[in-house]
């Protein structure tokens, strides 16, 4: 917010910068500043920009990173994950890696959309589906339960009597997974019109914790809210567990299979895997 000290720092002219700046403004014929008693403040035009810009320079940053690592001893490995996937089982399984692997730092960034591997130069990728990604090599992970959870003080004492009275509740709903609760109840035989109705919510995380909020009745897979359900502060208020025909990968390109940072990172998450099933 000061043309003098953007000048000091790109030693530039202070009427230098004020020019470029209304140069500028003129090009996107939107004014990005306002002059209130000789301070400056980002109009809202400003702030939508600065926003845009932003995520420019940090590819940037990101770019410039990559290449000073680029044909060293050391490495960026760029990873990509599910939201809460990555927060929930990921992360806490990464707990040493920066010591046993100094020369690799690791860049996480998460991912719910479909995107490129190679356009978007990411390494690993963690995500959820078939397995089947054109020009990758793909680990299979594990499968999930989906279950139903909500917060105690929604259920009557005495529970449900069946799978249908769920439907008193708000059935909350994931935007990536819209058929979830359609499949929940038609794998038991049942309907309701309902199963396409309430809150959406982006993410499992975002799920929970609404759950958590007593806004309703969230499916999610058991092992992303099991903190929650061992603490007792969500309950399974209907037992019937959807087993999904999919399952969790890890995927890497094809031509970097045989780079020491991806081997490394495989071998790390191979191991978490076999100590979770120990």
């Amino acid at each position: 917010m000061s043309f003098t000290r953007a000048a000091d720092e790109l030693s530039l002219t202070q009427s230098a910068v004020s020019k470029q700046v209304a140069q500028l403004e003129s090009l996107l014929a939107h004014p990005l500043f306002r002059r209130v008693r000789k301070r400056l403040q980002l109009t809202p035009e400003g702030s939508v920009y600065l926003t845009e810009v932003r995520k420019i320079l940090s590819q940037v940053e990101m770019s410039t990173r990559y290449m000073r690592s680029y044909g060293t001893d050391s490495a960026v490995l760029n990873v990509a994950t599910l939201p809460t996937f990555g927060a929930r089982w990921l992360i806490p399984r990464l707990k040493g890696f920066r010591f046993s692997y100094p020369d690799i730092a690791l860049n996480i960034s998460n991912r719910s959309e479909p995107f490129d591997l190679e356009k978007e130069r990411i390494d690993i990728a963690f995500f959820f589906g078939h397995g089947a990604w054109p020009g990758t090599e793909s680990i299979r992970l594990f499968t999930e339960e989906v279950v139903p959870v909500c917060a105690p003080e929604l259920l009557p004492p005495t529970g449900l009597e069946n799978p249908m009275q769920i439907t008193r509740l708000v059935l909350m709903q994931n935007a990536q997974r819209p058929e979830a609760w359609h499949e929940w109840f038609e794998a038991q035989g049942l309907y309701t019109e309902q199963s396409y109705h309430g809150p959406r919510f982006d993410s499992f995380y975002m799920l929970i914790r609404a759950a958590l909020a007593g806004c309703g009745v969230a499916l999610v897979p058991r092992f992303l809210a099991a903190e929650e359900l061992t603490a007792g502060t969500l309950i399974i208020p209907s037992p019937y567990a959807l087993k999904s025909q999919d399952a969790y990968y890890m995927a890497y390109p094809e031509h970097k299979a045989e780079l020491s940072k991806i081997q490394h990172f495989r071998a790390w998450i191979e191991a978490a895997l076999k100590k979770d099933r120990c």
